[in-house]
């Protein structure tokens, strides 16, 4: 089975378990708040009000019954009406507004939190594009895409229902304990011991939610990235026939997820029906507290006794808001916890999100930038704002000048030295010296280190000792950006996007007209069976070109690079997919595209590289034979047991 991408399998140990920042909640606030500083404080004052006129009736209620217990004693039922009548109809008018306020939040927390999931794929995208080629190197690329999809999307109702929500709670619970206190010490210190274990028991359950949605999530993308990578195997496995033990790793990482979700949900789903109940036993215990009270004639300290001049009895009027009081004050509490499995659940995902976001993008402290320039009749170059077909290296130099140095394509490297892995070297003591024109050739056998090279070159490694110098300039002084805009580069393993095959082959450079594409597909010879095909060059293409065979796609690799038109090409096996009558073909367009460039080519069928000014022997990491065909043969080593077939690769 193929490992993963550090090389340790499905099967590998779980390693530590992922920790839990609480850091990201308040995070996530302050991106908020940034992306909207207009609608979220107008939402929140929306929440706060709709809070606030939900907690007032309790003071009304308590108006009403006095109202009617005075009526009941004996009063004046016009009295009583003209008393009792404005404050329902205040009741009524606080909860109309109070619709009101709900409908518009909701609205703008709707909005708000389409544009944040928005703005967060396309930061982390954005911050994706900066990272280097290790990065994708070592993560899966199905967890990878789990960023995208479930850990962003786990943010989605945290966002729209359950920040408005756990406000909303919290404002009514502290004005609820307000009124209580307004009302009545005993009974309020009755309400807060039971919130105390309310709250003890929420901190322990909903610990261990945090702790188990935190590694569901990192389940799911472990999943997503075993079912990507059997998808694209798919051909790999029947043809070999590993449906079982497929399965079998399916199964164990599917175990996986269902344990961190069983375990996450059932500590979340738990806590609501206990607290719950603690709520409903609340409510006895209070009406039972009440009940004693009163028949004791227990002096009923409250704010309100403050300004009455003393302790009053607690009364009826008193007692009946007092439960509803506590009912709403247990049921927000009970709100809350509710909350927590979508809260952790997002936090988890958020988290995730951030560890894209915070990743260190791909260093690049170079200075020397690649401009268009005119050459005069003297030799003398000079920066041009617009395409002139010739190009220079623009260098300023710490004296403060600033030299020009054309694009020729003289690429050498001195005694470099490079592992992907510390500790573990790839590349031993390698000189290359390709000049300006010159076609070099690398063979060796697999692993021998032929496509590290070219990764060093275009800087997706950078070299643990040694030199590497492009017209002169250390590659390390040239920004990235340019530096490989000035390089082509052809891949044994081809990639189109989906578009026409028009977009395809303009990929190379955006800038092409359509007839600098044609020309370019034709030097390739890809004219041929792209004219052939239902739409022509506006043929779509999806799913890689899935629609084409191997050798087509390869061959509008090879346009696309052909229409880029850099000083330095770079192919990769680009002709290891291509039958032999095809490659024929592809091989003079591959010399016409050669001519008057730098061009490093690595392949196995050394047909390919026989007319090459420089071939360059490897063997574990270290050039041990170099020159011609001619010479290589002569020298009867490597080479030629290569070349004569009398040699066995390891």
């Amino acid at each position: 089975m193929s490992k993963g991408p550090m090389g340790g399998g499905h099967g590998m140990p779980r390693g530590p378990r992922p920790k839990f920042n609480p850091g990201t909640f308040k995070r996530i606030i302050k991106m908020l708040f940034k992306f909207y500083p207009v609608m979220m404080p107008v939402t929140i004052v929306c929440i706060l009000f709709s809070a606030v006129t939900s907690a007032i009736p309790a003071i009304f209620q308590k108006m009403v019954f006095e109202d009617i217990e005075t009526f009941v004693k004996g009063g004046d039922w016009e009295l009583a009406k003209q008393t009792i009548l404005p404050k329902i109809f205040i009741l009524i008018a606080l909860y109309v507004v109070s619709i009101i306020t709900v409908t518009l939040y909701n609205q703008l927390m709707v909005f708000i939190t389409q544009g944040f999931l928005n703005k967060m794929r396309c930061h982390m995208f954005e911050t994706m594009q900066t990272l280097p080629i290790k990065y994708f190197d070592q993560n899966k690329h199905g967890d990878i895409m789990s960023h995208y999809t479930n850990d962003v999307d786990t943010m989605r109702e945290l966002i729209s229902r359950s920040l408005p929500s756990l406000l909303q709670a919290v404002v009514v619970v502290l004005s609820v304990l307000g009124i209580m206190l307004y009302y009545s010490l005993w009974m309020t210190l009755v309400v807060l011991a039971g919130v105390i274990l309310m709250a003890f028991f929420s901190k322990k359950v909903g610990g261990g939610a945090a702790k188990h949605f935190m590694r569901q999530q990192k389940t799911i993308g472990k999943a997503e990235g075993f079912v990507q990578e059997m998808m694209s195997g798919q051909k790999v496995i029947k043809v070999f026939c590993h449906e079982k033990e497929c399965n079998e790793e399916f199964d164990k990482v599917n175990d996986e997820l269902y344990n961190a979700s069983f375990r996450a949900h059932g500590f979340a789903n738990c806590l609501g029906p206990i607290i719950g109940n603690m709520g409903n036993i609340l409510y006895v215990v209070v009406a039972t507290m009440g009940g004693l009270i009163i028949l004791s004639n227990i002096p009923n300290y409250s704010i309100s006794a403050l300004f009455a001049g003393g302790a009053t009895a607690l009364s009826i009027a008193v007692m009946v808001p007092f439960l509803n009081m506590s009912r709403q004050f247990t049921g927000n509490i009970n709100q809350v916890t509710q909350q927590i499995n979508t809260v952790v659940m997002a936090l988890a995902g958020a988290q995730r999100v951030f560890e894209v976001i915070d990743q260190q993008p791909e260093e690049d402290n170079g200075y020397v930038t690649l401009v268009n320039c005119e050459i005069d009749a003297d030799g003398n170059i000079s920066e041009s704002d617009k395409r002139t077909g010739h190009w220079a290296w623009k260098h300023p130099h710490s004296d403060g000048t600033l030299t020009y140095e054309l694009l020729q394509g003289d690429v050498t490297m001195t005694n470099v030295d490079f592992g992907y892995v510390a500790d573990k070297l790839v590349l031993h003591d390698v000189s290359v010296y390709a000049r300006p024109g010159q076609k070099v050739a690398f063979v060796g056998a697999t692993g021998a280190g032929k496509t590290t090279i070219t990764n060093l070159i275009n800087r997706f490694y950078d070299i643990e000792d040694g030199k590497i110098r492009y017209d002169g300039i250390n590659i390390n002084k040239i920004k990235k950006s340019d530096l490989r805009r000035s390089l082509g580069i052809v891949l044994q393993e081809t990639n189109l996007f989906t578009g026409t095959v028009m977009d395809n082959i303009r990929y190379g450079r955006l800038d092409a007209t359509d007839e600098e594409c044609i020309e370019a597909a034709r030097l390739a010879g890809a004219d041929d069976f792209i004219t052939r095909l239902p739409q022509g060059y506006d043929t779509q293409l999806s799913n890689n070109g899935s629609n084409l065979s191997q050798g087509q796609r390869q061959l509008i690799s090879i346009a696309r690079a052909a229409v880029a038109d850099p000083p330095v090409m770079i192919l990769d096996e680009a002709t290891s997919s291509i039958d032999t009558r095809t490659e024929a073909i592809v091989q003079r367009g591959m010399d016409k595209l050669m001519e008057g460039r730098t061009v490093f080519v690595i392949a196995h069928r050394l047909s390919t590289v026989m007319n090459s000014d420089v071939i360059m022997v490897l063997d574990k990491g270290r050039i041990i034979e170099r020159g011609s065909h001619a010479e290589l043969i002569a020298l009867k080593g490597t080479y030629y047991q290569l070349y004569t077939g009398s040699f066995e690769l390891e």
